[in-house]
């Protein structure tokens, strides 16, 4: 059976396709990238938000169009089982997420009775995720993941320790921390097993860097920031979502701190962690958010503490707390919004990647551009996979392979990407 899989959403959800993956080989499918070669298709959903849930839908259409059979699993599942089995009868079958044996059974197929592999990497063979967690214990007001992964819950040290070993052996040299409250590990389980987890990965031969995304803004203690700090692998480099910065818009929101908590946070890391930089994600146009809490929040984008900020665009997802506020800021407005947020970000990285410009900096090769194939690109640490960007590298003769570290000259900038010259 040759089986093709299509993965939606965020890097946990691409754990969970990676999963799929070699339990499919494992029990003897054939994959394929080619959808159209394939005799099964399994579409991996997201349903976040109202964006995510349409590309969900349209995927599982554009699968369902090709003639093949088709399952689809994740996160749109858990929360609409009933009305998608109501409303796409051309789906042989719907599971949630994590659903990886029931998706072999249903195709009749039995997992080999010893994996080669916990996973089949679909990243450039640099750097791989691993997910530490899965579900979430916060009960923030816009945020339907805790309905829809359920609680907060911590794999075992030993358990990650292990992939992580396995990651190392076939030669990834970047391994990318992710959950949905990657700060709340191991509480679930009676006291914070992060710093203890960070040392036991250190360790592991291979494994030059570390990054961790996802950190809850009033759960970066200072234990956690020495280590950052006093590591040679972890790398400086912290994703906290704090989502916004007035008063009022972070208590409807039940984040648990205001704009003070984070300001002390921004300046509390610049001291404590020399040469951090800081990626954040901030949400406009949530029901609270009039035109002065938005002209705050811009404002304070304004004065530049991010290297890094992605946003989106509230969106009203039944079930949350939110959801009864309504939806009062018009849609248009919202998206003005967004660009107006987006476009204050785009400068201020296009002014912070100047400054890098005749610096040296050490590079993780991830393999060729896709725009350019010839054209090898890699990343330097202040720049996560997909969501930051680009170091596009000027070689010699030899071209640098994937998953080599080569020390950089940086020659030209851009708004997000950066060029330089391997030494």
């Amino acid at each position: 059976m040759r089986i093709g899989v299509v993965s939606l959403g965020c890097a946990k959800n691409l754990v969970d396709s990676e999963v799929l993956l070699a339990k499919l080989k494992s029990a003897g499918a054939e994959l394929t990238p080619d959808l159209d070669a394939a005799d099964c298709i399994v579409v991996n959903t997201c349903g976040f938000v109202e964006e995510a849930k349409i590309e969900s839908v349209e995927a599982i259409l554009d699968a369902a169009s090709r003639g093949k059979r088709v399952l689809v699993m994740g996160c749109l599942v858990e929360r609409y089982r009933r009305e998608l089995e109501k409303e796409l009868p051309e789906v042989e079958g719907f599971f949630g997420t994590e659903s990886w044996d029931e998706i072999l059974k249903h195709l009749g197929l039995f997992p080999g009775s010893s994996p080669s592999s916990r996973r089949i990497l679909t990243t450039p063979a640099s750097y791989a995720y691993v997910k530490i967690a899965e579900g979430c214990n916060r009960l923030c007001s816009f945020c339907a993941i805790p309905a829809i992964r359920g609680r907060h819950r911590s794999r075992s040290v030993e358990e990650i320790v292990a992939e992580v070993e396995e990651l190392a052996r076939k030669g990834v040299k970047e391994i990318i921390l992710v959950s949905q409250d990657t700060t709340y590990y191991g509480r679930d389980r009676g006291g914070d097993e992060l710093p203890r987890l960070l040392r036991r990965l250190e360790s592991v031969d291979g494994v030059e860097w570390i990054r961790l995304l996802y950190l809850y803004p009033t759960e970066l203690t200072g234990e956690l920031m020495e280590r950052v700090k006093s590591s040679d692998k972890i790398l400086p480099y912290f994703d906290i979502p704090i989502q916004h910065v007035s008063d009022k818009v972070l208590k409807s929101m039940r984040r648990g701190y205001g704009e003070r908590f984070v300001r002390e946070l921004i300046e509390r890391i610049r001291v404590e962690v020399p040469g951090a930089v800081l990626r954040t994600t901030l949400l406009v146009g949530y029901p609270e958010e009039d035109r002065e809490a938005f002209r705050r929040l811009r404002a304070f984008v304004e004065e530049g503490h991010f290297h890094w900020l992605g946003a989106f665009a509230y969106s009203r997802e039944e079930g949350t707390p939110a959801y009864d506020l309504g939806d009062p800021v018009p849609a248009e407005e919202k998206e003005e919004r967004l660009a107006e947020i987006l476009d204050v970000q785009r400068r201020i990285t296009a002014e912070k990647n100047r400054e890098l410009k005749g610096k040296r900096l050490r590079v993780l090769v991830d393999g060729a551009s896709e725009e350019f194939s010839f054209v090898p690109v890699g990343r330097a640490y202040l720049q996560a996979p997909e969501v930051d960007g680009l170091l596009y590298l000027e070689t010699g003769e030899r071209q640098p392979r994937p998953g080599e570290f080569v020390e950089v000259e940086v020659t030209q900038t851009s708004d997000y990407d950066l060029g330089g010259r391997v030494l």
